[in-house]
């Protein structure tokens, strides 16, 4: 009768990985890639993306970004609306000074 049973070694399905999975195939040169540059493309992401870091304490006060842009939008609301910061402030206090 034969023996169904499989053997120890048998029993994994996975390859056993060798040294030589980390190397190149031997129809292959380094020289066939070209030369290898860092950071190639790290100018053209940085162009791309727009990354803020916000304080720790300002962050809690947010629970996703959605909530600091329309928090920023409504500051650029209200500034526009009322023209130049701090120009008010600099009218009143040169006409104070006309009327003294």
């Amino acid at each position: 009768m034969l023996d169904l049973q499989p053997s120890k070694k048998e029993k994994s399905m996975k390859k056993a990985k060798s040294e030589q999975d980390d190397w190149l195939r031997p129809g292959y040169k380094r020289s066939d890639f070209g030369e290898l540059v860092r950071g190639k493309y790290a100018k053209r992401i940085q162009k791309s993306t727009n990354v803020i870091v916000l304080d720790p304490q300002v962050a809690k006060v947010f629970p996703n970004d959605e909530a600091v842009n329309n928090a920023l939008r409504g500051l650029i609301k209200v500034t526009r609306s009322e023209g130049r910061p701090g120009t008010k402030s600099k009218r009143r206090l040169n006409d104070k000074r006309r009327a003294a």
